[in-house]
């Protein structure tokens, strides 16, 4: 009788030591996928930093294509006033579309590509990407990494009991580079 108490209290005991090892597993896990959405976040407003002194630079040579600059400012906007984490993946992806077609104008203009400020800018801009590239990368791993662990068995029950819910990694983003 003895032995099968202390089998039980054992049981208990080594199902509460799982229980919260998952947990917190769990939890440092999603802080991790948000440590790495901020990082990203960080990049993307850096971005929209440098895109007002880009539409201005090109404002100068390519006056009657208002509309399109005016698309650009509209996107960049939209991005800044992003709240959620999917509104600003979404609106990080408008600025990108509204960015290529920004280059692709920039491209009609010789004198415009020959401005160094305009070429000052596209190097910050392009490293700029590139470290959004990086982020982006990291960022989708992680989310992998946590989504994979609140699905696997016998984890996807504490997941499920805790209410961990799986997070979108929508690589949206794109690369200009």
């Amino acid at each position: 009788m003895d032995f099968v108490l202390y089998g039980l209290i054992a049981l208990v005991v080594i199902l509460g030591v799982y229980l919260v090892g998952a947990y917190n597993g769990f939890v440092a896990s999603r802080n991790k996928v948000e440590e790495a959405f901020s990082t990203m976040d960080v990049y993307l407003i850096k971005r929209s930093d440098l895109i007002p002194n880009l539409v201005e630079t090109v404002k100068g040579y390519a006056k009657h294509e208002k509309e399109t600059l005016e698309n650009v400012i509209k996107a960049r906007n939209s991005a800044v006033s992003a709240v959620s984490a999917e509104d600003k993946i979404k609106a990080a992806g408008e600025v990108s579309g509204m960015l290529s077609r920004l280059f692709a104008l920039a491209e009609s203009y010789p004198d415009l590509k020959a401005n160094t400020n305009f070429q000052d800018l596209m190097a910050q801009l392009k490293v700029v990407e590139e470290d959004i590239a990086n982020a982006r990368k990291y960022y989708n791993g992680i989310v992998r990494q946590y989504n994979t662990s609140i699905e696997v068995f016998p984890a996807n029950i504490v997941a499920n009991l805790f209410k961990f819910i799986k997070k979108s990694s929508r690589n949206c983003l794109i690369n200009l580079s």
